[in-house]
């Protein structure tokens, strides 16, 4: 019999993103093993906002001794954020939680309405997705992104905040289309 584990992620990723990143590493661990199986997953929004709180993927695990395990493991490889954590009612009936996660995060949102025209029409925010990743190469990714009606978020995790922070730094002050972005720290639980 199958026991239901849900995990939470602390992490701000559309649900492509989240399949991509977290589902399909989930089941790429399991290397032809039945230990658990993806059945679906979802988000959270933010009440004023409608962007991502958090998301959530539901599993359905056959084996609690070996599932469990490589559950864990394989999320905190494939970038789980701190605050993240795979809840279950273990076999005896038990409600269990996992903490997991060693990531941390940040938000960059770019100005999408109160730069020059020219601004917008020359950049291209693939531009700043793909220097994101290659100034953060080996301790963060840029992992998902949000487009409200007013500005665009990139979400970064990675190692450590402060590292992140200063190799972004010149590339955010230098492109146009950073001009006026913010920079905010995510949180490390979820509320």
């Amino acid at each position: 019999m199958a026991i239901a584990a849900t995990v939470t992620l602390n992490a701000r990723l559309q649900p492509v993103d989240r399949g991509e990143r977290y589902e399909d590493s989930l089941t790429a661990a399991l290397n032809g093993c039945a230990y658990y199986e993806v059945v679906g997953g979802g988000s959270m929004l933010l009440p004023k906002s409608n962007e991502i709180a958090y998301c959530c993927i539901d599993l359905d695990v056959h084996s609690e001794h070996h599932g469990i395990p490589l559950i864990t493991q394989t999320l905190n490889e494939a970038g789980a954020p701190k605050g993240s954590y795979l809840s279950y009612t273990d076999s005896k009936g038990k409600s269990c939680t996992r903490m997991l996660g060693r990531m941390v995060g940040l938000a960059i949102y770019l100005n999408g309405t109160s730069l020059p025209k020219a601004v917008y029409s020359r950049c291209d925010v693939n531009v700043v997705i793909s220097t994101i990743d290659e100034l953060l190469e080996g301790f963060g990714s840029c992992q998902s992104s949000w487009h409200g009606p007013t500005e665009t978020g990139l979400y970064i995790y990675g190692s450590s905040l402060s590292r992140m922070k200063k190799a972004l730094r010149g590339f955010l002050a230098d492109y146009p289309l950073c001009s006026r972005c913010r920079v905010v720290d995510l949180p490390t639980e979820i509320k």
